[in-house]
């Protein structure tokens, strides 16, 4: 079995959401479909109190390190959607977060296209975290 190679900031999104009061469940976390095997990297998983529940996300990480930030946000997105479908199927209980520096939000999200990509319609779903700190800014949709 070959195992994808971490992103950048896996460890820190790691740290991020133990600080939120996550308990990381799988590193990384499994996707079987048919004879596929894919790797999103983190899961997790805290309590609801007041529910008395769990609730339950996988958190892919993205640098966007490459040199051009829609290419490396194409990537992001397909592999978003895919792996998005197979959860909805398999897991529905799961939710799918792409997480990012808050730079690198600022940066995409601001202009036109960033600001399309949160105003239509999509399961897009984000975890925003400061890399130096260590903690998650904010949740999109919160």
């Amino acid at each position: 079995m070959i195992m994808p190679r971490l992103d950048l900031y896996h460890h820190t999104v790691k740290r991020a959401l133990e600080k939120d009061q996550w308990t990381i469940t799988n590193d990384p976390f499994s996707l079987v479909i048919g004879l596929k095997r894919l790797y999103v990297d983190l899961g997790a998983q805290r309590l609801i109190s007041a529910y008395k529940t769990q609730e339950q996300i996988v958190v892919e990480v993205k640098s966007f390190l490459g040199p051009s930030y829609v290419k490396d946000l194409e990537q992001a997105l397909g592999q978003f959607v895919l792996y998005e479908k197979i959860i909805r199927q398999q897991t529905p209980d799961k939710r799918l977060y792409l997480a990012l520096t808050n730079t690198k939000f600022n940066e995409i999200f601001s202009d036109e296209l960033g600001q399309l990509l949160l105003t239509e319609p999509l399961p897009l779903r984000l975890m925003v975290f400061d890399e130096v700190q260590e903690v998650i800014i904010q949740w999109i949709p919160a």
